[in-house]
């Protein structure tokens, strides 16, 4: 039974996290030989003023805005 944590920035549409959940499903099934039904995922949102990449923080990062800002919208 696969277990599966995945952490992203707060904002992700229900959709996105929908369209993501099946196709790792998918993936586990091909390449694992899981059963579909004992796929498990938990999504964890974070926001951006918690995770850092190279030592910036991501709400800090100019480089990261535009991706940020758009999250920022749809919460």
């Amino acid at each position: 039974m696969p277990n599966i944590t995945v952490e992203l920035l707060r904002g992700r549409t229900l959709e996105q996290r929908r369209a993501f959940a099946q196709a790792v499903a998918d993936s586990a099934v091909d390449i694992l030989g899981a059963r579909r039904q004992d796929v498990r995922m938990v999504f964890n949102e974070i926001t951006p003023d918690i995770v850092a990449n190279g030592g910036v923080l991501a709400s800090e990062d100019a480089s990261r805005a535009g991706v940020v800002a758009a999250l920022d919208d749809r919460a």
